[in-house]
């Protein structure tokens, strides 16, 4: 079990108490995670303290407002590559197989392709699968964390560490293209509601065809290990 791939899994998790009783332990793993520079683990502690500490309705108040209320900070990621295309159904179907061959059971009502889902996913696979996966996603992480940053938002800092851990640099152009989109205002309820017009999503037949992104964003998923006993299960 790659235990810190598991705590930042919690980290972007909807905060809950028993949430902030596990920060201590959560903030253990990664003060000691040494494929993190030191200036990145410092970059964690305010969030870390601040999920300790905070008062619960209004971390769980910050975190609807930024991650369920913004498109451009969703932590559904096939939102950031597909959007609501028929594409998104066809690369969710084999997330999803890719999950069942691997053996993993998420405990979770959120889809497939939600972050903290998917880190813990990753967390069971080995450090290379682990790796060359965050790679492909690495402009998306570099995203958000610009995006997060603006708005001088302590969760900036997990989206860096991610793209660290993926000892990859972000592609530029592709960062560039995405920070285009504007933001999203998460108090305009109207438009919210607007922008998030439920759309159906198609499960079809042979879903990565023509669709490399998916294809290569899935790949060298499908070694599982044995997993050590598991920190706190993500909750929502």
């Amino acid at each position: 079990m790659d235990r810190s791939l598991k705590a930042l899994s919690l980290i972007l998790s909807y905060p809950t108490p028993e949430l902030q009783a596990a920060m201590p332990e959560i903030g253990g793993v990664l003060a000691s995670e040494t494929r993190l520079t030191a200036a990145m683990r410092r970059a964690l502690r305010p969030l870390i303290e601040g999920l300790a500490g905070r008062d619960i309705y209004a971390l769980q108040e910050e975190y609807v407002m930024l991650f369920d209320r913004s498109r451009t900070l969703s932590l559904n990621l096939f939102e950031h590559v597909h959007g609501e295309s028929r594409d998104r159904g066809g690369a969710m179907v084999s997330l999803v197989e890719t999950y069942r061959e691997a053996g993993f059971d998420p405990i979770s009502t959120e889809l497939p392709d939600h972050l903290p889902v998917l880190l813990e996913f990753l967390a069971t696979q080995s450090a290379d699968e682990a790796r060359e996966m965050l790679a492909d996603a690495a402009h998306i992480f570099a995203t958000i964390a610009t995006r997060l940053d603006r708005r001088d938002c302590v969760y900036g800092a997990v989206f860096a560490a991610l793209r660290q851990l993926s000892g990859t640099v972000a592609d530029s152009a592709a960062v560039a293209l995405m920070l285009e989109q504007p933001e999203d205002d998460p108090t305009d309820l109207d438009a919210l509601d607007a922008v998030w017009e439920e759309t159906e999503v198609t499960f079809g037949p042979d879903p990565t065809a023509g669709c490399p992104q998916v294809r290569d964003l899935l790949a060298g998923m499908d070694i599982p290990v044995t997993p050590e006993p598991a920190m706190p299960v993500a909750a929502d």
